[in-house]
């Protein structure tokens, strides 16, 4: 039996990559796909574990050869997945999940209707700002930069299946256990009301529909 992909987005800040590794450590049918990129390796990260490093000219020819399921820039650097490492899992019967941003989400979901996609809400703008400055890791134009481009994935909510608020780690954790055994059984997903989150968050009242399912 095939795996099922699972399509994981948020915008910088948000917790994506923390909760992904702690529901793969958790989970043993769950494989996390690691992404290609363009951008340096920053303190800590293990080229292989962390993301696959490569050059642009490295990138392009992958790219220009249909060796990606998916790609997009963000913040001036190349993302990608590669599509015989999810083709593979999948076949070997895991679930896999992917760490992507919307483009990426929306070129996935052309081709693979079936995925289950969940997008990950910071609890405020306060505290996905507060997030990235305790990182360390940008200036504060690059910080306000990434405050602004937060905004413009956050407007993308409505295009995925299923939203989780990370406020309490655990609790978001939780959720995204949850959605995923949901996704295994054929059932729902607990769900919430986002409306006042996301009124918050984007500045202003916003009239689309909700995704098919929350949690």
């Amino acid at each position: 039996m095939s795996g099922l992909l699972f399509l994981v987005a948020a915008p910088s800040g948000a917790g994506k990559t923390s909760l992904v590794k702690a529901l793969a450590a958790a989970d043993p049918r769950i494989e996390v796909s690691t992404s290609y990129t363009t951008r340096k390796r920053r303190p800590g990260e293990v080229d292989g574990r962390d993301y696959h490093f490569v050059d642009a000219a490295t990138f392009t020819a992958m790219r220009d050869a249909g060796a990606f399921l998916e790609h997009a820039r963000k913040f001036g650097h190349a993302y990608a997945t590669a599509r015989t490492t999810v083709d593979a899992a999948l076949g070997r019967g895991r679930d896999v999940v992917l760490e992507i941003d919307w483009q990426g989400a929306a070129q996935v979901r052309q081709g693979c209707a079936a995925a289950v996609s969940i997008f990950i809400l910071p609890p405020s703008k306060a505290a996905l700002r507060a997030r990235l400055t305790a990182r360390g890791q940008d200036r504060p134009d690059i910080i306000a930069a990434r405050m602004r481009q937060a905004t413009d994935e956050i407007a993308h909510y409505a295009e995925f299946d299923h939203l989780i608020v990370n406020d309490d780690f655990e609790q978001a954790l939780k959720d995204l256990a949850q959605v995923v055994a949901a996704a295994r059984h054929g059932s729902a997903a607990p769900s919430f009301d986002p409306s006042p989150l996301l009124r918050e968050l984007l500045g202003c009242a916003d009239s689309r529909p909700a995704p098919r399912g929350e949690a």
